[in-house]
């Protein structure tokens, strides 16, 4: 299987990026448009979601080029921590939109009218939710893969715009048929508590990542990978963690090893696990072992069979989870 590197996953990263922020500007000409002939509070509402649209598309791409820049002296874990912090910032204006949209909306229930030209209108709004569909559903598909959190947002964000659209076309047509002039208003108000907590989960997740909180779905990947191409050299792995620096990884471990092994051998066996992530993961992990060397306990767990110094018969190999290897703690049999 073919490993990207992580340079060409930003750079991809990037260019699909600045395809979102080319299509928003297109699509919020097309909804002022929409706005413009009918009138209608519910395309305002679309039109202003759009604006943020813009506005976060720009952020997502700035963010995507600063976490390409190289390691220095002031970051020297890179600058992928960027995403995280222009997501949760794309998520407070989206938040923002949405209060605005219910201000506005709640503000025009009292002076309700029929919004005019509703077919053009809804023909526009229409084609906006076609283009916002198709762009989400692959920058979604793209940001999981690139691990990207930047691309992930903007999925998020126009899907969301493309669910609200469509709510706001049956709307339109209800009010076309229904004559009911106040609908404009309601489903504008709907929607904008749909826009609320979209905002509220890609919050959510960039405080997860500024925090450092730790991904079990990751960690359990890796793991799981590991223990399939575990040697009997490795006895264990503990103390294991895991840091996101947007597309990037950084993971520190601690592998317990034969003690009676030359500083030499012991190297050979980090360089192997370190050529077994990055097998799995591509460029984008920076893996730090630290060696421990095996006690007594350890004999009961390891399936080094051509061992001459172990000290206590074999038990049974432990199996790496997400629990022991979290912990800080040696590997061994329990009442040992």
């Amino acid at each position: 299987m073919k490993i990207e590197t992580n340079h060409n996953i930003e750079k991809s990263s990037f260019a699909f990026q600045k395809i979102i922020l080319i299509v928003g500007i297109i699509l919020f000409a097309v909804k002022l448009s929409a706005w413009f002939l009918t009138g209608s509070v519910a395309i305002y509402s679309d039109a202003m979601e759009s604006i943020v649209n813009v506005v976060s598309a720009f952020l997502g791409l700035y963010s995507l080029y600063l976490s390409t820049k190289p390691k220095d002296f002031n970051h020297p874990y890179g600058h992928g921590k960027i995403e995280f912090l222009s997501s949760a910032v794309e998520g407070i204006l989206i938040a923002i939109a949405g209060i605005i949209i219910i201000i506005e909306a709640t503000q025009s229930i009292f002076d309700a009218h029929i919004p005019h030209q509703m077919d053009y209108g809804i023909a526009l709004v229409a084609f906006s939710a076609l283009c916002n569909s198709l762009l989400g559903v692959y920058a979604l598909k793209k940001g999981k893969k690139n691990k990207s959190l930047a691309l992930r947002s903007s999925g998020k964000h126009l899907l969301t715009d493309t669910y609200s659209t469509i709510g706001i076309i049956i709307g339109l047509i209800l009010i076309y048929i229904t004559k009911i002039a106040w609908l404009d208003s309601a489903v504008a108000i709907i929607f904008a508590f749909v826009i609320l907590k979209t905002a509220y989960d890609i919050i959510k997740e960039s405080v997860s990542g500024i925090m450092d909180e730790a991904d079990e779905t990751l960690i359990k990947e890796i793991v799981i990978f590991l223990q399939e191409k575990r040697i009997p050299n490795w006895i264990d792995l503990h103390n294991m963690r895991i840091i996101k620096y947007g597309s990037k990884l950084h993971m520190d471990v601690h592998m317990t090893l034969p003690y009676f092994l030359t500083v030499k051998e012991a190297h050979y066996e980090m360089e192997n696990l370190d050529k077994l992530v990055n097998s799995y993961f591509g460029d984008r992990v920076e893996l730090f072992i630290h060696t421990d060397p095996c006690q007594p306990f350890s004999c009961t767990i390891c399936t080094k069979k051509d061992c001459e110094l172990r000290q206590n018969s074999f038990k049974a190999q432990i199996e790496w989870n997400i629990a022991n290897v979290s912990q800080n703690n040696k590997h061994q049999i329990a009442d040992e």
